[in-house]
C-alpha cells in the first residue's frame, strides 16, 4: 500500500500524489479599491476604515496564498503551507457575513437575488477562464486519459462538486491514486460556494428580523457558534475516520467560515477594544498562522484539532484588527503584501493548473526551482485575467445594480464551463498504434511451461526495445482501468474490518468447490491481482479456492498508515485477524501469502514510525504472520510482489507516448525493492518456506517494459492487467507445483 495524502506538492524529490490542497479566497470586499477606497499607504487607516476597505485582511490574504503558493511549487521550507486554505475560509467567512448582516440592519432582511448575483460576477469570469483554459491545455499537452478525466473535473467544478468527487476518490483504493487534477484546487471553492447557499438564509432566521423585529447580533452568533461546535467535533471524529471527506467535505469546513463569520458579528464589540488588546490579539493570531505555515507538515493529522491553530489564528488577527491596532496593520499593509493580496484570488486560481500540466510538459517531477518558477510565472496570467475580464465585470455598475444580469452571466459562465468540459470529453481519442506485436497468448500457451518460460524472457527482451505502440494491445490503454480480476467482491474496502462480507459474495468458494483440498489466498490488493490465474489452477488440479484480502492491507502483522490519512490503519490490523480466524477454522493445504512490497513502514497505533531497519521490521512482520498460518497445519507458500509502477500510471503514460513507449517502461532497480526482497527470501529459508518470484515474467536485467508482445502489462499505478496475469496461468502453475514439493 502506497500513502496518499490529501495535501499534494509539486517539488524536488516528491512523487506526485492525490487529493489536495488550497482554497480559493472567494470573499469579497465590502468596497475594494478602486470602488470608493484608494489603496493601502495611499490613504490614512481613517479613510480606508470608512471606505470598508481593510488593508490588513488583504495583507493577511497575501500570506495565506504565498503559504499555499510555496508549498505547492514543492519548498517544504513551508511545511504546513496548505494551511492557506483554512486562512481563507475565516477571511471568507468574515467578509461576507459583514456585508449580509449590515444590509439585514439596514434593510430588515437579504436580496438573495442581489447577493447571489454579486457571487457569480465575482467569482465566476475568473473561474470559468480558467476552467476552459485548463481542459484545453490537458487536452493539448496530456495524456489523452487524464484529459478525459480532467473534462469530468471540469464539470464538477463548474458546478461547484468537486469537493465531493475528491472526496469520493479519496476513499475508494483504486482510484484513491490517480494522479492531481489540475483543477482539483477548485474544492474550497466549491465548499464556499455550498456554505453561502445555506448561511444567508440561515442567517436571516437566527437573527429574528423575519418576526418583524429588530436583528440580534447574540441570537445569531449562538446559533453560529452551535453550527460550527457541531462542525469542529465532527471534523475532528472525520479526520479519523475517513480523512478525504474531512479534508474535502462542507460538514467539516463549515466551522471555519463560521469562524470567520462569528468575528463579524462581534465586530462592535471588538472595535472597542483597548489599542494594546487589539495589538496582542493581532501579533497573537499572526504568530499562530504562521506557526501552522512553517511547523505543520505532510505528517500532520489535519483537518482535525490541527486546524485549530490557523482558524484561531485567522481570526484573531482580523478581530484584533477591528479595534485600534497598528503594528501588524502596518506590517500586513506593505506594497508587496497588497499586491499579492490584491493578485490572491486569481493566482490561486492559476498556479495549479501551471504547475500540473507543466510538470506534464516537462515529463518528469519538478523541481523546487523549476516549480517556484512556474508559480510565480503564473502571476502574469493572473494579473492579465484580473485586469482584462475579472474586474472589468466585477466593478461594472450595470451589473452591481441589475441582479438579474449578474445571474444571467454566472449561469452563461458556468453553462460554458460544462459545455466546453464536456465537449473535450466526448472528443475521439486518436490512439492508434502501429504495426501488430507478437500475440503474448500464443508463445505463453504453446509447448511445456519450461518452454514457455524461455519464450517469454525472449519475448520480453525483444519488447523493451520496442518504440510504438502495437495496433493490436490488448487491454486498450482505454480500456486498462476496467480490466479486473473476475472475482466478485473479494477485496475488502478500506473500512472494512471483517471477512463476513467476502464470505457472503462466495469468496470462499471458488476453484472446485467440491474439493477437501483448499487453498487460500491471503494478502492485498496485490494478491487479489493474481485471482483469474489461482482459479484456473484450482480448477485444474481441484482445488477449493478461498480469497482473502483487504485494499492496502498487508498480510504482514505491522501497523501501517492508512491510505489516504495520517493515522495508523487499525481495520487492516482488526480485518487481518479476523482473516487469521477464518484460516485456522478452514484447516486448508496450503496457503499462499503476498503483498505489495512498496507498503509503508511499520508505525504504532499513534502512526509513528517504529525504530529499527524498516525492511528487516517488515520481514519479522510478514514471517510472524506465516508462521502463525504454518501453525495450522498449512504449507505456506510466499509469493514475491510484481514490478511496481510507484504512483506512475502506465496506461496514461502509454496514451501519451504512443510513439516512445519505452518512455513508460520501469528500471528493475527501483520497481521491485531488491533489499526487502533479498530479506524476504533468505527468512522464507530459513523457515523452509517456498518462495515464488514472478519477475523472470515481467522484466529483463533492468528493464520492465510497460508492454510485452501485444500485451498491456499494467491496469494502473500499481497493479498487473488482469489480461497478463492471466496469460501467465501455466508459469505460475508450473511455479506452484516446485514450490510444493
Amino acid at each position: 500500500m502506497s500513502e496518499h495524502s490529501p495535501r499534494t506538492v509539486v517539488g524536488s524529490g516528491s512523487s506526485v500524489v492525490s487529493p489536495s490542497l488550497t482554497n480559493a479566497p472567494g470573499g469579497q470586499h465590502p468596497h475594494p479599491p478602486g470602488e470608493g477606497a484608494e489603496p493601502a499607504g495611499r490613504a490614512s487607516r481613517s479613510e480606508q476604515r470608512r471606505s470598508g476597505f481593510r488593508p490588513d485582511i488583504e495583507g493577511l490574504r497575501a500570506i495565506a496564498v504565498l503559504a499555499v503558493v510555496i508549498y505547492h511549487a514543492g519548498a517544504l521550507v513551508v511545511g504546513g503551507g496548505y494551511v492557506g486554505v483554512d486562512v481563507f475560509f475565516v477571511i471568507s467567512g468574515f467578509l461576507i457575513t459583514t456585508n449580509l448582516y449590515r444590509e439585514v440592519e439596514t434593510r430588515g432582511r437579504i436580496s438573495f437575488g442581489s447577493f447571489y448575483g454579486r457571487r457569480m460576477i465575482r467569482l465566476l469570469p475568473a473561474s470559468a477562464l480558467v476552467v476552459v483554459a485548463t481542459v484545453a491545455a490537458s487536452w493539448l499537452w496530456m495524456s489523452p486519459l487524464v484529459a478525459k478525466a480532467v473534462a469530468k473535473d471540469g464539470i464538477a467544478a463548474a458546478l461547484y462538486g468537486i469537493n465531493v468527487r475528491l472526496a469520493v476518490q479519496g476513499t475508494n483504493y483504486l482510484s484513491a491514486a490517480r494522479p492531481p487534477s489540475p483543477l482539483q484546487h477548485f474544492w474550497s471553492l466549491a465548499v464556499e460556494e455550498q456554505f453561502y447557499l445555506i448561511w444567508p438564509l440561515l442567517l436571516v432566521i437566527a437573527s429574528g428580523v423575519w418576526l418583524r423585529r429588530r436583528p440580534s447580533r447574540r441570537a445569531a452568533a449562538i446559533t453560529l457558534a452551535v453550527l460550527a461546535a457541531g462542525s469542529l467535533a465532527l471534523c475532528v471524529w472525520q479526520t479519523q475516520a475517513s480523512e478525504p471527506w474531512a479534508y474535502f467535505g462542507i460538514q467539516a469546513r463549515a466551522w471555519e467560515l463560521a469562524a470567520g463569520a462569528l468575528v463579524a458579528l462581534a465586530a462592535p464589540r471588538l472595535a472597542r477594544l483597548p489599542r494594546i488588546a487589539a495589538e496582542l490579539t493581532m501579533w497573537a493570531g499572526l504568530a499562530g498562522v504562521l506557526v501552522a505555515v512553517f511547523v505543520y507538515t505532510d505528517a500532520t493529522v489535519f483537518p482535525g484539532y490541527a486546524a485549530v491553530l490557523p482558524v484561531a489564528g485567522a481570526a484573531l488577527v482580523i478581530a484584533g484588527g477591528c479595534g485600534p491596532a497598528r503594528g501588524v496593520p502596518t506590517v500586513l499593509g506593505t506594497a508587496p503584501l497588497q499586491m499579492f493580496g490584491r493578485l490572491s484570488y486569481s493566482w490561486y486560481l492559476w498556479h495549479w493548473p501551471v504547475l500540473i500540466v507543466g510538470q506534464s510538459i516537462v515529463g518528469h517531477t519538478l523541481s523546487v526551482w523549476l516549480g517556484l518558477g512556474l508559480a510565480f510565472g503564473a502571476l502574469l496570467p493572473a494579473w492579465l485575467s484580473m485586469r482584462l475580464i475579472e474586474n472589468p465585470i466585477r466593478f461594472r455598475a450595470s451589473l452591481r445594480r441589475r441582479p438579474r444580469r449578474g445571474l444571467i452571466i454566472g449561469a452563461s459562465l458556468s453553462t460554458v464551463s460544462v459545455g466546453a468540459a464536456g465537449l473535450v470529453g466526448l472528443l475521439p481519442m486518436h490512439l492508434n498504434g502501429s504495426g501488430h506485436a507478437t500475440n503474448t497468448a500464443t508463445v505463453v500457451a504453446d509447448g511445456s511451461a519450461a518452454d514457455a518460460a524461455a519464450r517469454l524472457s525472449a519475448l520480453i527482451a525483444t519488447s523493451a526495445q520496442n518504440t510504438a505502440m502495437p495496433a493490436n494491445l490488448v487491454p486498450a490503454v482505454t480500456a486498462a482501468g476496467g480490466d479486473l480480476p473476475t472475482d466478485t467482491g473479494c477485496l475488502a474496502s478500506l473500512d472494512a474490518t471483517s471477512t463476513a462480507d467476502a464470505i457472503a459474495a462466495g469468496c470462499d468458494s471458488y476453484g472446485d468447490k467440491t474439493s477437501t483440498t483448499t487453498l487460500v489466498l491471503f494478502g492485498d490488493s496485490h494478491t487479489e491481482q493474481w485471482f483469474d490465474a489461482f482459479n484456473t489452477v484450482a480448477r485444474q488440479r481441484h482445488w477449493r479456492l478461498v480469497v482473502l484480502a483487504k485494499s492496502g492491507c498487508t498480510p504482514a502483522n505491522a501497523l501501517t498508515t492508512k491510505l489516504n490519512t495520517q493515522r495508523a490503519f487499525t481495520e487492516c490490523a482488526t480485518w487481518r485477524a479476523d482473516a487469521l480466524r477464518v484460516i485456522a477454522s478452514l484447516k486448508p493445504a496450503m496457503v499462499l501469502m503476498s503483498t505489495r512490497t512498496y507498503g509503508g513502514p511499520p508505525v504504532d497505533k499513534d502512526n509513528q514510525l517504529v525504530p529499527g531497519d524498516p525492511d528487516q521490521l517488515w520481514t519479522t512482520a510478514l514471517m510472524d504472520t506465516a508462521t502463525q498460518v504454518k501453525q495450522t497445519g498449512a504449507q505456506v507458500i510466499l509469493m514475491q510482489d510484481t514490478p511496481d509502477p510507484r504512483g506512475a500510471s502506465v496506461p496514461d503514460c502509454v496514451a501519451q507516448y504512443t510513439k516512445a513507449v519505452q518512455t513508460c517502461a520501469l528500471p528493475a532497480s527501483t520497481a521491485v525493492y531488491p533489499s526487502r526482497r533479498v530479506a524476504t527470501v533468505a527468512a522464507a529459508q530459513a523457515a523452509a518456506m517456498p518462495v515464488i518470484d514472478p519477475l523472470p515474467w515481467f522484466c529483463t536485467a533492468t528493464t520492465c517494459p510497460p508492454i510485452i508482445g501485444n500485451t498491456l502489462v499494467y491496469r494502473d499505478d500499481s497493479h498487473v492487467s488482469a489480461t497478463y496475469i492471466r496469460l501467465l496461468t501455466p508459469l505460475l502453475s508450473d511455479a506452484l507445483a516446485t514450490a510444493l514439493h
